[in-house]
C-alpha cells in the first residue's frame, strides 16, 4: 500500500503536526490502496504562514519569470504524465487509457493555454487615450487557497495553480482526500520546476477540517473551490466574516436539446458524453430533451448505445467506463435510480445494482430513463453517475423553458442543423457555457457557470483575471 503521509510546506516535505491517518480506497476493488494523513489546524496555519511570507517576493518577481517557471512545469508534467495517469486510475477509477489521454492530458493542456494567454496579457496598461496619466495595474489577489475535487483532479488543480502562479499569488492546495496521490506527484513537479519556497504548499485534509480552516483563515485572501453546490454554500458562509474573494465552480444539470433536424449521430454522441468518466462530470449532458417527431427513435438509440457501454476495472486497458469513486456515491446513485423508477420514469437501459459479472467494486450500470418530466427527482438533482434522463418537447420555446427550469446553470448543449435556431438557443439558455452539434469549446475558452453552478471563470485570460486585483492609478509619471 502506498504511504503518502507528508505535506509539502515552504519548499519541503514535512510530517503532519498530528498523526491522523486516512485510507484511500481503490474503487475498482474496494481495497485500500494508500494511506495519507489528514491535516489539522497547525498544518493549515503553517502552510498559510509559508504562503504569506513568500507573497511579497513572488508578487515582485517579473511576470516573464513566473511564466518561465510554468513553462518548466509543463516540461516536467509531460515526463510524469504516466505517473499521474496511474495514480488517477488507481485512486478515483478512471480507466487507464482514459486517464492517460483525458485525465492527465487536461492538465498540460490548461498549463500551455495559460502560458499563451499570459504572454499576450497586459498586466499594466493605460486607462485610455483620454487619460494619459492614468494606469491600470493587475496584481495578485494574495494568498489563495485552492480546494479541488476527485472527479477530474489534474484538470482542476492545473486550472487553479497555473493561473494563480502566473498572476503572482501564493498558494495552499487542499486536494480531495479521495484522490490525493496525483496531487502529491504534482507537488513533486512544482518542487522540481524550482518554484520558490512557500509559493506552492500542499496540505491533505477533508472539507470539515482543512477546508473549513482555509475558508475562514484571516490570512487567506481568496478561496478557489470546485465541488458540490452544498459545499460551495458552506465555504461562502465560512469566508464571509473575512470578506475574502470566493471563486466557485459547482454542480450542473445540463440539458442536451436535440431537435428533429439534429444530425444522425447526435443521440449516440449525447449518451456517450453522459457516460464519459462514469458520469462524474459537473458539465455532463444529463438531461436529454428530444423533439417529439424523433423522440421514440431517440429512446431506442439511447438504450442501444447505453447497453453497448462496457464497465470494468480501471486498471485494465481498453474502452470501458470504470467505477464511481466510493461507496457513498454508489449508494446515492442507486437511491436516485430507484427514485426514478418509483416516480414513474420508464427505465429503458440499466437499473439498480452492479453490472452482470461484477460483484465487487463501485460499478454502476449505464442507465437511461425515458418519459421523464422536469419535476422528477432524476431531472432536478445532480446524480453524478452514468444515468441519463430523457424528456420530450414540442417547440423551441418549450425546450428553452425546460432547459432553464433548474437551479443550475453550467453547460447546455444544442443539436440542430438550423444555424439561426442554434444561435437563438445559445442566447436564451441560462448557462455559462453552450456547446452545439458536438463542437467543443476552443483552447482558452472560459469554464464556469451561473446560478447555483457557481461564479467566476477558469481557463485562459478569464482564469488569470480571477486571481488578479485591478488597481487604478492616477498621476502616473513618465519614465
Amino acid at each position: 500500500m502506498i504511504d503518502k503521509r507528508n505535506f509539502y510546506i515552504n519548499g519541503q516535505w514535512v510530517a503532519p503536526a498530528q498523526a491522523n491517518d486516512f485510507e484511500v480506497i481503490n474503487p475498482s476493488t474496494e481495497d485500500p490502496c494508500a494511506v495519507i494523513s489528514l491535516g489539522g489546524a497547525d498544518d493549515t496555519n503553517a502552510a498559510v504562514a509559508a504562503a504569506k511570507a513568500a507573497l511579497p517576493g513572488w508578487m515582485a518577481t517579473p511576470v516573464q519569470e513566473r511564466i518561465a517557471l510554468v513553462e518548466k512545469l509543463v516540461e516536467i508534467y509531460l515526463s510524469r504524465s504516466e505517473d499521474l495517469a496511474q495514480a488517477m486510475s488507481l485512486e478515483m477509477g478512471a480507466p487507464i487509457d482514459m486517464a492517460r489521454t483525458q485525465q492527465s492530458g487536461a492538465g498540460v493542456y490548461h498549463l500551455k493555454n495559460f502560458v499563451r494567454a499570459a504572454k499576450a496579457f497586459q498586466f499594466e496598461r493605460p486607462l485610455g487615450d483620454h487619460a494619459p496619466n492614468d494606469r491600470i495595474i493587475y496584481e495578485a489577489v494574495g494568498v489563495a487557497a485552492l480546494i479541488t475535487p476527485w472527479n477530474w483532479p489534474m484538470n482542476q488543480i492545473t486550472l487553479k495553480v497555473g493561473a494563480a502562479a502566473i498572476a503572482g499569488c501564493t498558494m495552499v492546495l487542499k486536494p480531495s482526500e479521495q484522490s490525493p496521490l496525483n496531487a502529491m506527484i504534482f507537488a513533486e513537479m512544482m518542487d522540481e520546476a524550482g518554484f520558490p519556497a512557500g509559493v506552492f504548499n500542499l496540505v491533505n485534509g477533508d472539507g470539515v477540517g482543512v477546508g473549513s480552516q482555509l475558508s475562514a483563515h484571516p490570512d487567506v485572501d481568496m478561496i478557489s473551490f470546485t465541488g458540490s453546490t452544498r459545499a460551495g454554500t458552506a465555504i461562502s458562509k465560512n469566508a464571509a466574516d473575512t470578506l475574502k474573494k470566493v471563486h466557485l465552480e459547482l454542480g450542473g444539470k445540463g440539458a442536451n436539446v436535440v431537435f428533429a433536424d439534429a444530425d444522425e449521430k447526435a443521440v449516440k454522441r449525447g449518451v456517450l458524453h453522459m457516460m464519459n468518466n462514469t458520469g462524474q462530470s459537473c458539465n455532463a449532458p444529463s438531461r436529454m430533451l428530444v423533439q417529439r417527431p424523433i423522440y421514440d427513435q431517440a429512446i431506442e438509440t439511447a438504450a442501444q448505445v447505453a447497453n453497448m457501454v462496457s464497465v470494468g476495472n480501471a486498471q485494465e486497458e481498453g474502452r470501458h467506463i470504470g467505477p464511481v469513486v466510493n461507496a457513498l456515491q454508489w449508494n446515492k446513485i442507486q437511491d436516485l435510480i430507484q427514485k426514478g423508477i418509483d416516480e414513474g420514469a420508464r427505465l429503458v437501459a440499466g437499473g439498480t445494482g452492479r453490472p452482470e459479472g461484477l460483484n465487487k467494486g463501485y460499478y454502476v450500470r449505464p442507465t437511461v430513463f425515458a418519459d421523464a418530466n422536469n419535476q422528477m427527482t432524476i431531472a432536478r438533482e445532480e446524480i453524478f453517475g452514468p444515468v441519463l434522463t430523457m424528456i420530450p418537447f414540442d417547440t423551441e420555446e418549450e425546450a428553452v423553458e425546460i432547459a432553464n427550469d433548474t437551479p443550475y446553470g453550467l453547460t447546455n448543449y444544442v443539436q440542430t442543423q438550423d444555424g439561426s435556431r442554434a444561435n437563438r438557443m445559445a442566447r436564451m439558455l441560462r448557462s455559462g457555457m453552450v456547446e452545439m452539434n458536438g463542437q467543443s469549446r476552443s483552447a482558452g475558452s472560459p469554464f464556469g457557470g451561473m446560478k447555483q453552478s457557481g461564479n467566476g471563470r477558469e481557463g485562459g485570460v478569464w482564469g488569470l483575471e480571477d486571481f488578479l486585483e485591478v488597481k487604478a492609478v492616477g498621476g502616473w509619471a513618465a519614465e
